[in-house]
């Protein structure tokens, strides 16, 4: 079968893929466990970290429909994590548009018109939900609850999950969203996410660096780590579909982490390995802030882990991975 992994050349679609061929086979679109004999990465730009061993990467836009069709043919299942990031869809309205909906668009289109009914697994985000259903949101009713985004990037996703909904109803592929809360530890550099401090007040400080805050130290956010969140995705896109039933997006579970759990985190980590950490300083940006006071402060999966979808391991154990693959 062939599998293609659009986002395929950033950090969670190279390990998604790594992890694919280490597992060798998924459930193909005849309901059968079937070998992975293609993999293919699509994405804009393959950093000098990612690794493409026994892949097919193939540089390309998901904004650009032809391109988007021609890597697409013949998959028989669909990763679509390819999308800008939050800050930089506030900043850039106008590509936000053209990458994360007309691009995601193109995707399905793409899945659509192949002729063989694939899986499609889309990458959402908690910030399909506002802030201001941050109390109704830690209820288990969180899957269905109304999803009033107040971000560009939180629009867009709400947008791919009602199109993976359609489409699916239409017959035209199996799909699936995966709302993701914030993914740590991310190695490497900061990007443009507003949720990019998630991470820095981790990496940065088990790295000897000042990690410079620019939310408050009470700041309440989801987040998981990247371990979980690709055997998730495997996970479900191994799912049957008919346990989703109509509405297709699937929450994932999540810790709900301040910077004050962070440094205490962080400090008792350096404490186990024998280092002096960074320090995490205040560094208050209103502009990050406000973005981050859109989107909810915790979550339930309790319908993900119902379903047979892993909760996270306790914040040590994603600060241990996180050494024991990056440090």
């Amino acid at each position: 079968m062939k599998v293609l992994i659009t986002g395929g050349g950033g950090f969670l679609g190279n390990r998604l893929a790594q992890q694919l061929l280490q597992r060798g086979s998924l459930t193909s679109t005849n309901g059968e466990l079937t070998a992975i004999d293609e993999l293919v990465l699509f994405d804009a730009h393959f950093s000098d970290a990612a690794d493409t061993t026994g892949t097919t990467c193939v540089t390309g836009n998901v904004s650009d429909r032809d391109a988007a069709f021609e890597a697409m043919t013949d998959a028989d299942s669909i990763f679509h994590l390819a999308s800008m990031v939050s800050g930089e869809c506030e900043t850039n309205f106008d590509d936000a548009l053209r990458v994360n909906l007309d691009g995601g668009r193109n995707v399905f289109e793409a899945a659509r018109h192949g002729g063989n009914c694939p899986r499609v697994v889309f990458a959402s985000s908690i910030a399909c939900f506002g802030g201001v259903l941050e109390q109704m949101i830690d209820t288990t009713q969180s899957d269905s609850a109304k999803r009033t985004p107040q971000t560009t990037y939180g629009m867009t996703k709400v947008i791919g999950e009602l199109m993976i909904n359609d489409y699916t109803r239409k017959g035209f592929f199996d799909g699936r969203s995966a709302r993701l809360p914030t993914v740590i530890v991310r190695p490497g550099k900061p990007n443009a996410a507003a949720s990019s401090w998630a991470s820095g007040m981790f990496r940065e400080p088990l790295n000897g660096q000042v990690c410079e805050l620019p939310v408050h130290r009470h700041q309440r956010h989801p987040m998981t780590g990247y371990r979980t969140v690709i055997d998730s995705l495997i996970g479900l896109h191994e799912l049957d579909g008919e346990k989703l039933g109509h509405d297709r997006a699937l929450g994932f579970p999540a810790h709900c982490v301040t910077p004050n759990d962070a440094e205490r985190v962080v400090r008792s980590a350096s404490g186990e390995a024998d280092f002096t950490p960074g320090e995490i300083i205040d560094a208050f940006d209103a502009g990050i802030q406000s973005i981050v006071d859109r989107w909810p402060t915790a979550v339930d999966g309790s319908r993900a882990v119902a379903l047979g979808l892993p909760e996270p391991p306790p914040l040590e154990q994603i600060v241990r991975e996180y050494l024991e693959d990056y440090a």
